[in-house]
């Protein structure tokens, strides 16, 4: 085999800096035995093993007859040895295999001598012996040799010989081979190459890099005899990777076991050439004339090595990988020939250069980069202002790298010193490799990543260290005062249910007319306890207080065991009845006395409505009043993850991140498996500028649940704020293979319900609706460049103000975390296009704007070519909007309503802009636009209030009736009820108005406008006490509405009553 001019076939440079041993060890190698060899040919007779390792001759076995069954023992025992400074170094054998050749030994005949054929071949990987194994045994398989009669009868041999493989000590000890790593780079191909590349067998196609080391040190790593194939079919895939061996005897004996080349999607690559636009030409180029190398070269660094490799990543992320056509000279009887050093660099043609960047490898967990890289001409200048390197491999160390002819290419190769070379004349031919668009695709791969990742449990560890288990709350110790006012609670709960049971016996009228006859009150007195008895209510009202009565006895008479005699008993009965009916009396006399309003009971609302609630208070800005809203919803239900993130989303939206964060932290603390929680946690931590925390949390929730694209994309947005743009590409490309994958899924549900002729459940699998994942232009682009960043960084954000909450999305999700019956959707949504769209979806939830201003900038500029979609203006606008930004706002609404006029979401945010601005013409147009179209927009319930509100306004009293009960049919509200009685008091509906207040006070009893017009309404009815007592609730309540205080007391003084101050 020829060789190139100024390089040798035989052995290598090094490949790694080892901590190699003081003193040779001997490697012995024993050939058992051969198996099957009659697979290889039939009437084998006698054979013997030929064993050799980098190139030198170890022995031959003796000739051996092969048993019928096909087995040859041959016991044969050779060896080397593994030094350092000798031929056979550690570095040499982790990237070199023992090869073993298996020689057929036909016998002497009559006039012919003894004939030796090669047989078949097989290798031996010797790697296992740095991994801490003393002793391998192993069964290699036999390849047969190409073009004998053998490999034609037999092509599926099943021979093999058995190796056993041993050294009297390790040569690597647990301590060296755990501080270092195993690092293996495969060269696949070079593709789409210059027209001028042809099958001249005087070319050699070659490529090297280096590898740092300790000190000053470079390790190169060489590949060479790159096969040019025409065009032609595909390479297969998965195909074997190779040895480094250069031409042997059996091809199929080069491949390495279980090591293939996989290949993969383009977009989930690596290097670059991944975008969608570049896949056709990528496709094209892989049919086309290429260079195939399909080898893998494997080195050990030491600890120290590790540490340099890791150092000089992260000072530059660019490494060089040279490329070269080399012309080999033509000697005689196989040697080669004496190259003046003049010529040298006439030899070199095509020099071009790769630039890799390793900056992924810094990443944690990550053990493997692969993808495709162009290769430029080579140029000094830019080569060393991407590489910092000041020096070629092929033009400046050919001579170093030559020494291996002398037996001195163990030594790794010095960068202080390269080798004083003529300078390389212009090659012009190398810009062709611009011109052609030609590129390498190579892996770089490690035994274990430079930066370990956090385990789970780590993790786990570390979320706990941040948010200790709170402890149990301690068992209730109630005291007396406490267990008296219940009783005092009961006693009054109890009479007023009696109350209204006389009331619906006798009338509300006859309380009102004076003192009765004693007979007439005695008769009405048996004939409510008759109705009690009979109905069973008088044991229900007696079963309310006994658990009040059983706190007293416990908490103020601290008797908790049974009584010794029934004289003790008796006694302490009669003294308890006595303290119970004088107690009965002071709540009675309290309730019945009219000076004293006693508190409101407490509402009936349900953790959904009191949700509600908290919305409608934030749209009119009360938070003071939200906040409470949120608070009692937490108290209905301590344990209910979903209260803890709505109240700490509230937190978060109107700056008040510290609570936000105890919201979040007491969700993790109730279920620490819960992503969301974790993920807000995070957002959290980024806003309070603590972002070790949020990194925990954000690398935490992915570890947790692996298969969520919003957890990957809100980690890499968080990456990115931290300008460690590596790690935030890789996240982003893991949300959208996950986001791929999904919509993979969809199609096949889609194909499947075709082909039963079914009709999918769900429009988020409609193919019109589904992206083109194939040509996935933006939806799988991430964004990682200097000038990219720049744009995100100015991004709109920072503390925003919120005028109105965004009922779009909060009002899709309900205490439960699902979509809430109070505001339907307009049917099944597809899902968004991107991997950003559908965070930006999850964070308009939570409120958190930084991160919705940051995933808006990256679908912008993957929109660049067939410009924003609705949903980007929509949640621009809705940004905008908390900012109160109103002109920025309208535009986003504008260019939303170009786009997609007949959806009703858009006119509802336009409708709530003008209500914002106080142009109610304009908002009185657009929500008569909702409403009129036949789906509903997201957030009706407040396109129905704020309608109505305007009705109200503009004294339509009907029409403001009409659309307040269709928001009670919507989701019925305190607001909704409270709109429907002031539109029906306004039309002298008196009954209804009442009616619909009374509702409205059933819901939210502590809204002073509902007790106002109440009031109004009972001085209308002249209703003296009632007009009084809703009087004192509407003043205890803080009524804030000028205009309704002053209707109140001006009917008040016209009837005369309803003011107890008067």
């Amino acid at each position: 085999m020829e060789v190139p001019a100024g390089l040798t076939s035989g052995k290598e440079p090094a490949a790694a800096a080892l901590p190699g041993v003081s003193l040779p060890i001997p490697v012995q190698i024993t050939v058992v035995s051969a198996q099957n060899l009659k697979t290889l040919k039939s009437n084998v007779l006698f054979t013997m093993v030929h064993v050799e390792y980098n190139g030198a001759v170890l022995g031959d076995s003796s000739k051996t007859a092969v048993l019928p069954d096909g087995t040859a023992e041959y016991d044969f025992i050779t060896s080397f040895e593994c030094s350092p400074d000798g031929p056979n170094s550690l570095d040499v054998l982790v990237q070199k295999p023992l090869l073993l050749t298996v020689l057929e030994v036909v016998p002497k005949e009559k006039k012919k001598p003894e004939k030796i054929t090669p047989l078949g071949q097989a290798v031996v990987d010797l790697l296992p012996l740095l991994q801490g194994v003393r002793s391998l045994k192993v069964f290699a398989p036999l390849y047969a040799v190409p073009a004998s009669p053998s490999e034609m009868l037999h092509p599926e041999a099943t021979s093999g010989l058995e190796v056993t493989v041993s050294t009297k000590e390790l040569l690597l000890s647990a301590t060296q081979f755990s501080s270092g790593n195993l690092l293996s780079i495969t060269l696949e191909a070079a593709y789409s190459v210059p027209e001028a590349f042809t099958t001249d067998a005087q070319q050699n196609y070659m490529a090297c890099l280096q590898i740092p080391a300790a000190g000053e040190k470079e390790l190169p790593l060489l590949f060479k005899n790159g096969i040019l194939k025409a065009d032609g079919e595909k390479e297969p895939l998965p195909r074997p990777k190779n040895w480094p061996l250069g031409s042997i005897l059996a091809p199929r004996a080069l491949n390495i076991p279980d090591s293939f080349i996989i290949g993969g999607r383009y977009e989930d690559e690596d290097g670059e050439l991944t975008k969608s636009e570049d896949k056709e030409f990528r496709m094209q180029a892989e049919s086309t004339k290429r260079i195939v190398w399909d080898t893998e070269r494997r080195c050990f660094l030491d600890a120290a090595a590790v540490a340099v490799l890791q150092k000089r990543i992260a000072e530059c992320r660019y490494w060089p990988v040279e490329l070269c056509r080399m012309s080999m000279a033509s000697a005689g009887k196989g040697k080669v020939t004496k190259i003046d050093k003049g010529d040298e660099d006439k030899q070199i043609a095509f020099h071009g250069v790769a630039y890799v960047n390793m900056a992924h490898l810094l990443c944690p967990g990550v053990q493997q980069i692969r993808g495709a890289f162009r290769v430029f001409n080579y140029d000094d200048s830019e080569v060393f202002e991407k590489t910092k390197i000041q020096y070629s491999i092929f033009r400046d160390l050919r001579s170093q790298l030559s020494l291996v002819k002398e037996g001195l290419g163990n030594s790794p190769v010095s960068k202080a010193a390269p080798s004083k070379a003529p300078k390389e004349e212009k090659d012009s031919s190398a810009t062709q490799y611009s011109e052609a668009g030609t590129f390498l695709v190579m892996e770089i791969k490690l035994d274990r990543p430079l930066v370990p990742k956090r385990l789970r449990e780590e993790l786990i560890r570390r979320v706990k260290e941040l948010i200790p288990p709170h402890p149990a709350l301690p068992p209730r110790m109630e005291g007396a005062r406490k267990v008296v006012e219940d009783y005092h609670k009961r006693v009054t709960s109890v009479a007023l249910a009696i109350l209204r049971e006389y009331h619906e016996l006798f009338g509300k009228q006859q309380a009102d007319q004076g003192v009765m006859d004693h007979e007439t009150l005695e008769e009405q007195k048996r004939q409510l306890n008759y109705e009690l008895n009979t109905s069973g209510k008088y044991f229900a009202f007696k079963e309310q207080l006994k658990y009040s009565v059983v706190k007293i006895v416990r908490e103020k008479y601290l008797k908790t065991t049974a009584f010794e005699t029934k004289e003790q008993l008796q006694a302490f009965l009669s003294e308890l009845y006595v303290y119970l009916v004088d107690n009965m009396h002071i709540a009675l006399n309290k309730l019945l006395s009219g000076e004293d309003v006693s508190p409101a009971p407490p509402s009936c609302a349900t953790r959904k409505q009191l949700w509600l609630f908290a919305r409608e208070a934030e749209a009119n800005k009360d938070l003071k009043l939200a906040s409470v809203f949120y608070q009692q919803r937490i108290a209905r239900d301590q344990r209910s993850v979903q209260s803890w993130m709505d109240y700490g989303a509230f937190c978060l939206l109107y700056e008040d991140a510290t609570k936000a964060q105890e919201c979040f932290q007491q969700a993790v603390c109730l279920d620490p498996q819960h992503i969301q929680s974790l993920l807000l946690c995070g957002i959290a931590a980024v806003k309070l500028q603590h972002y070790e925390e949020a990194e925990i949390f954000f690398e935490d929730a992915c570890c947790l649940e692996p298969t969520s694209i919003i957890a990957w994309t809100l980690s890499g947005l968080f990456y990115e704020t931290q300008n460690n743009y590596i790690q935030a590409e890789r996240n982003f490309r893991e949300a959208k293979k996950l986001l791929r994958a999904q919509f993979e899924e969809e199609g096949r549900i889609l194909e499947a319900a075709e082909g039963e002729g079914k009709k999918p459940s769900s429009s988020s699998t409609d193919p019109e609706k589904i992206p083109d994942v194939s040509a996935d232009k933006q939806a799988v682009e991430g964004v990682t460049s200097k000038e990219e960043a720049t744009a995100l960084q100015q991004a709109p954000e920072g503390n925003l103000q919120a005028e109105q909450v965004h009922s779009d999305f909060q009002s899709s999700t309900s205490q439960d975390g699902q979509p809430a019956a109070s505001c339907p959707a307009p049917g099944p949504q597809p899902l968004p296009c991107t991997i950003f769209m559908k965070t930006v979806e999850f964070l308009m939830k939570v409120n958190a704007i930084r991160f919705v201003n940051k995933a808006l900038a990256h679908e912008l500029l993957l929109s660049l070519q067939e410009g924003p979609s609705y949903a980007y203006y929509m949640a621009l606008a809705w940004s905008y909007m908390l900012q109160e930004d109103f002109p920025r706002c309208e535009e986003c609404l504008s260019e939303a309503v170009r786009i997609n006029p007949l959806n009703p979401n858009v006119w509802a945010q336009k409708g709530h802009l003008c209500y914002l601005q106080k142009d109610f013409v304009n908002a009185k147009e657009c929500y008569e636009r909702v409403i009129s179209f036949v789906e509903d927009a997201e957030d009706m319930h407040f396109v129905y209030l704020r309608l109505g509100s305007i009705y109200l306004e503009e004294k339509e009293y009907g029409r403001a009736k009409n659309i307040y009960l269709l928001a009670c049919d919507n989701s019925a509200s305190c607001l909704t009820w409270l709109g429907v009685g002031i539109a029906c008091y306004r039309l002298e509906e008196m009954l209804e108005a009442e009616d619909a207040l009374s509702e409205a006070n059933a819901l939210n009893n502590t809204n002073a406008e509902v007790w106002g017009y109440l009031a109004l309404i009972c001085l209308q009815g002249g209703r003296q006490l009632e007009a009084e007592q809703c009087y004192k609730y509407t003043v205890k309540l803080g009524l804030q509405n000028e205009a309704l205080l002053q209707e109140i007391r001006a009917a008040q003084h016209r009837f005369g009553f309803g003011d107890p101050s008067l």
